[in-house]
Protein backbone atom coordinates (compact mmCIF):
# COMPACT_ATOMS: atom_id res chain seq x y z
CA UNK A 1 0.00 0.00 0.00
CA UNK A 2 2.85 2.39 0.82
CA UNK A 3 4.46 1.67 -2.57
CA UNK A 4 1.24 2.50 -4.42
CA UNK A 5 0.92 5.77 -2.54
CA UNK A 6 4.53 6.64 -3.26
CA UNK A 7 4.12 5.87 -6.96
CA UNK A 8 0.99 8.03 -7.10
CA UNK A 9 2.76 10.87 -5.35
CA UNK A 10 5.70 10.67 -7.76
CA UNK A 11 3.34 10.66 -10.75
CA UNK A 12 1.61 13.79 -9.44
CA UNK A 13 4.93 15.56 -8.92
CA UNK A 14 6.19 14.62 -12.38
CA UNK A 15 2.96 15.62 -14.13
CA UNK A 16 3.01 18.93 -12.23
CA UNK A 17 6.57 19.57 -13.41
CA UNK A 18 5.57 18.87 -17.03
CA UNK A 19 2.60 21.22 -16.70
CA UNK A 20 4.86 23.97 -15.33
CA UNK A 21 7.31 23.43 -18.17
CA UNK A 22 4.52 23.62 -20.75
CA UNK A 23 3.24 26.88 -19.24
CA UNK A 24 6.59 28.65 -19.76
CA UNK A 25 5.38 29.75 -23.19
CA UNK A 26 2.38 31.56 -21.70
CA UNK A 27 2.71 35.32 -21.40
CA UNK A 28 3.00 38.47 -23.45
CA UNK A 29 5.71 38.67 -26.10
CA UNK A 30 7.11 41.40 -28.33
CA UNK A 31 7.44 40.27 -31.93
CA UNK A 32 10.94 40.42 -33.39
CA UNK A 33 10.48 43.92 -34.83
CA UNK A 34 9.03 45.23 -31.52
CA UNK A 35 5.94 46.51 -33.35
CA UNK A 36 3.35 44.18 -31.81
CA UNK A 37 2.74 42.28 -28.60
CA UNK A 38 1.27 38.80 -28.71
CA UNK A 39 -0.41 37.16 -25.74
CA UNK A 40 0.15 33.40 -25.63
CA UNK A 41 -2.15 31.35 -23.43
CA UNK A 42 -3.43 27.83 -23.11
CA UNK A 43 -6.85 26.95 -24.46
CA UNK A 44 -8.05 23.37 -24.35
CA UNK A 45 -4.58 21.88 -23.93
CA UNK A 46 -3.10 23.88 -26.81
CA UNK A 47 -1.35 27.23 -26.87
CA UNK A 48 -2.67 30.11 -28.95
CA UNK A 49 -1.40 33.63 -29.54
CA UNK A 50 -3.36 36.83 -30.16
CA UNK A 51 -2.10 40.28 -31.08
CA UNK A 52 -2.96 42.46 -28.08
CA UNK A 53 -0.95 45.60 -28.86
CA UNK A 54 0.37 47.41 -31.91
CA UNK A 55 2.66 50.41 -31.52
CA UNK A 56 0.86 53.65 -32.45
CA UNK A 57 3.52 54.42 -35.08
CA UNK A 58 2.02 51.55 -37.11
CA UNK A 59 -1.46 53.04 -37.04
CA UNK A 60 -2.97 54.27 -40.28
CA UNK A 61 -5.37 57.24 -39.99
CA UNK A 62 -5.41 56.77 -36.22
CA UNK A 63 -6.29 53.05 -36.37
CA UNK A 64 -4.24 49.85 -36.20
CA UNK A 65 -3.21 48.38 -39.54
CA UNK A 66 -5.78 46.23 -41.32
CA UNK A 67 -5.31 42.58 -42.20
CA UNK A 68 -5.11 43.64 -45.86
CA UNK A 69 -3.01 40.67 -47.03
CA UNK A 70 -5.47 38.06 -45.76
CA UNK A 71 -6.30 35.51 -48.47
CA UNK A 72 -9.97 35.79 -47.48
CA UNK A 73 -11.15 39.09 -48.99
CA UNK A 74 -13.88 39.38 -46.34
CA UNK A 75 -11.23 39.58 -43.59
CA UNK A 76 -9.00 42.22 -45.19
CA UNK A 77 -10.83 45.10 -43.54
CA UNK A 78 -10.45 43.73 -39.99
CA UNK A 79 -7.90 45.22 -37.65
CA UNK A 80 -4.70 43.28 -37.01
CA UNK A 81 -5.24 44.11 -33.36
CA UNK A 82 -7.05 41.17 -31.79
CA UNK A 83 -6.39 38.59 -34.48
CA UNK A 84 -5.14 35.15 -33.56
CA UNK A 85 -1.79 34.49 -35.23
CA UNK A 86 -0.66 31.39 -33.34
CA UNK A 87 -2.66 28.22 -32.76
CA UNK A 88 -2.47 24.53 -31.97
CA UNK A 89 0.89 24.38 -30.20
CA UNK A 90 1.20 21.37 -27.88
CA UNK A 91 4.06 20.81 -25.48
CA UNK A 92 6.24 17.76 -26.13
CA UNK A 93 8.18 17.09 -22.93
CA UNK A 94 10.68 14.71 -24.52
CA UNK A 95 11.71 17.28 -27.12
CA UNK A 96 11.16 20.28 -24.81
CA UNK A 97 9.34 22.02 -27.64
CA UNK A 98 5.83 23.12 -28.51
CA UNK A 99 4.89 21.29 -31.71
CA UNK A 100 2.13 20.94 -34.30
CA UNK A 101 1.23 24.62 -34.32
CA UNK A 102 0.22 27.08 -37.01
CA UNK A 103 1.39 30.67 -37.34
CA UNK A 104 -0.22 33.38 -39.45
CA UNK A 105 1.95 36.14 -40.87
CA UNK A 106 -0.25 39.21 -41.42
CA UNK A 107 2.52 40.84 -43.49
CA UNK A 108 2.01 38.33 -46.32
CA UNK A 109 -1.32 36.70 -45.42
CA UNK A 110 0.16 33.21 -45.26
CA UNK A 111 -0.20 30.57 -42.57
CA UNK A 112 2.61 28.14 -41.81
CA UNK A 113 3.13 25.04 -39.71
CA UNK A 114 5.28 25.95 -36.75
CA UNK A 115 7.00 24.86 -33.58
CA UNK A 116 8.53 26.82 -30.71
CA UNK A 117 11.28 26.36 -28.16
CA UNK A 118 13.51 28.08 -25.66
CA UNK A 119 17.25 27.90 -25.60
CA UNK A 120 19.04 29.18 -22.49
CA UNK A 121 16.85 32.20 -21.77
CA UNK A 122 13.14 31.64 -21.07
CA UNK A 123 12.53 35.28 -21.98
CA UNK A 124 13.40 34.59 -25.63
CA UNK A 125 10.94 32.41 -27.52
CA UNK A 126 12.11 30.95 -30.80
CA UNK A 127 9.44 30.11 -33.36
CA UNK A 128 10.01 28.48 -36.71
CA UNK A 129 7.39 28.50 -39.43
CA UNK A 130 7.77 26.03 -42.25
CA UNK A 131 5.96 24.65 -45.28
CA UNK A 132 5.13 21.23 -46.67
CA UNK A 133 6.10 19.46 -43.45
CA UNK A 134 9.78 20.23 -44.05
CA UNK A 135 11.14 21.93 -40.92
CA UNK A 136 14.38 23.09 -42.53
CA UNK A 137 12.34 24.81 -45.25
CA UNK A 138 11.16 27.83 -43.35
CA UNK A 139 12.11 30.85 -41.33
CA UNK A 140 12.61 31.57 -37.66
CA UNK A 141 11.68 34.51 -35.51
CA UNK A 142 12.49 35.39 -31.93
CA UNK A 143 9.97 36.91 -29.56
CA UNK A 144 10.94 38.66 -26.33
CA UNK A 145 8.92 38.34 -23.15
CA UNK A 146 7.43 41.57 -21.81
CA UNK A 147 5.50 42.31 -18.66
CA UNK A 148 2.50 43.99 -20.31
Amino acid sequence: MKKTGLVLLLCLIISGAFAQEAQKIAGIWWNEEKTSKIEVKEEGGQFVGTIVYIIPEKYVNGEPEKDNMNPDAKLRSRSRLGISILSGLKYNSSEKQWLDGRIYDPKNGKTYDCYAWFEKDSNLLYIKGYVAGIKWLGRSTTWTRTMK
